[in-house]
């Protein structure tokens, strides 16, 4: 399995317009090097064929011109015919010697597929010679390339680039049958001029890629922001647009319809609740007022106390409810001296609190909810723990609340299911063993108010619970 370095990962882009473009990009990278790659091989087999093909027919069918004139004077290079054709009298010759000499490149591929040209021509020979060399450095065409070389330069023209090849056979007498050709160096050329057609067509495939998912990404990003806004503040302004394709169309139509049904539900369940509310705390307050006609002290007590339970448990109840639609806005608050006022009200009732390690933290938060949050915390550690000692860090991005308390701890399966509503370790429902069984619930609701998080562990020492830690985290920058 391909495993990308740990850089990479860690630099390539998270959006899905970033990840697809560069996905496409990389891809597009690859299809245009293959295809430069297939190109320019296809063109230089092709020029590997004309050059075989221009060796053999000047072996085969050309007569061959000896070095010497029959009075043993060497032949001087007569006048050229053109800037690129050598003059006759220099294509073919035949030597008594292999023409290769010191700095020539060998030509192999070209050699093999002559030999076999020749052999399939009935041309006896034993061996097949081809090298590329610098016409300048010849002794054959040397003369004549320098001469056309000054010419040209004297009428102001570019002095000419090209490169010899040579191919030689050894014929069975011993001697070389040798022909010359020029071809243009123009390899740079073809090379450059394919880089610039690949890194063009590379940018407009590119450029129009990145236009498609643009404008595929624009509505998608407009749907993000609104749903994390929706998942914050739940109110029904502001709705998207239906733009972009028809399927991401026919998506924030559909968003928008689901928005505003989960907002109709959260008004209904507001009246109701607010409506039952009011229903039943009035007649709690006539009932509160006739109990005091009750002569048995003992029994109007009792009375009492379970109407206190139902109010506070309607309290509870509406809080949670409010928790998730505030209506009260973000303040920039020092969250130090919240905690230290909040255990400042618990030392002044005498509880067992203690605050430890505070660091300054300054957030936008919503007080009124933090302190009812942390007031859950703290009297559960008191409820459970006897005592609770609270601390305050940062941690990353993060402000970390810890309150820690002596108990017996929760079970490592039941801890989960301590944050749902109405649930305690102890069956019952008296509230003078554990309430009503909301304080936890309302705590992380608050928690996730604030794009935070609460989370219950165990603490451990020598393989026995030792105690609870409750750990609220509050993300520093709302």
């Amino acid at each position: 399995m391909l495993r990308l370095p740990a850089w990479t990962v860690s630099r390539a882009p998270r959006s899905l317009q970033g990840q697809m473009l560069l996905a496409i990009a990389l891809a597009l990278l690859v299809a245009q090097g293959l295809s430069a790659a297939l190109i320019w091989r296809e063109q230089n087999e092709r020029r590997v064929q004309l050059t075989v093909n221009e060796a053999a027919f000047r072996l085969i069918g050309q007569p061959p011109r000896e070095n010497h004139a029959p009075d043993g004077r060497p032949h001087g290079p007569p006048p050229p015919d053109d800037m690129w054709r050598l003059p006759r009298p220099l294509r073919v010759r035949v030597d008594g010697r292999s023409p290769a000499q010191e700095g020539d490149r060998d030509r192999a591929d070209v050699a093999t597929a002559l030999h076999e040209v020749l052999e399939t021509q009935g041309m006896v020979h034993r061996q097949v010679l081809v090298v590329e060399r610098d016409p300048r450095s010849d002794a054959v065409i040397g003369p004549w390339f320098g001469n056309v070389s000054k010419r040209l330069e004297s009428f102001g023209d570019r002095r000419p680039e090209a490169h010899l090849i040579i191919a030689s056979i050894q014929r069975p007498d011993g001697t070389w049958l040798t022909a010359r050709m020029l071809a243009p160096a123009n390899e740079r050329q073809v090379i450059l001029s394919l880089l610039l057609q690949t890194i063009l067509l590379y940018l407009v495939l590119v450029g129009a890629v990145a236009l498609i998912l643009r404008r595929i990404a624009r509505p998608l990003k407009a749907l993000t922001s609104r749903v994390e806004a929706f998942a914050r503040e739940r109110n029904a302004d502001g709705q998207l647009e239906p733009e972009g394709p028809d399927d991401i169309r026919r998506l924030i139509v559909a968003h928008n319809a689901m928005e505003g049904r989960i907002i109709g539900l959260l008004d209904e369940k507001d009246v109701m609740l607010g409506a039952i509310g009011h229903d039943l705390k009035t007649p709690l307050a006539a009932l509160r007022v006739r109990i005091e006609a009750v002569e048995d002290e003992t029994e109007r007590a009792r009375m009492a106390a379970t109407i206190e339970d139902i109010n506070r448990s309607l309290d509870d109840i509406l809080s949670l409810a409010r928790v998730g639609r505030p209506s009260d806005p973000l303040e920039t608050t020092e969250l130090s001296a919240l905690v230290t006022d909040v255990m400042g009200e618990y030392e002044d009732m005498g509880e067992d609190v203690t605050l430890e390690d505070t660091v300054r933290i300054v957030l936008p938060l919503r007080a009124t909810w933090l302190r009812r949050a942390m007031r859950n915390l703290v009297s559960n550690a008191l409820r459970y723990g006897q005592r609770a000692r609270v601390s305050l860090a940062r941690e990353g991005a993060e402000a970390v609340l810890r309150i820690e308390d002596d108990g017996p701890g929760i079970p490592e399966s039941e801890i989960q299911r301590m944050m749902e509503p109405f649930t305690r370790l102890e069956a019952s429902r008296n509230t003078a063993t554990g309430g009503t069984g909301l304080g936890l619930t309302l705590a992380r609701a608050i928690a996730d108010q604030h794009g935070g998080s609460l989370a219950l562990a165990n603490r451990w020492q020598a393989g026995a619970i030792v105690g609870l830690t409750a750990t609220l985290r509050l993300p520093l920058a709302a």
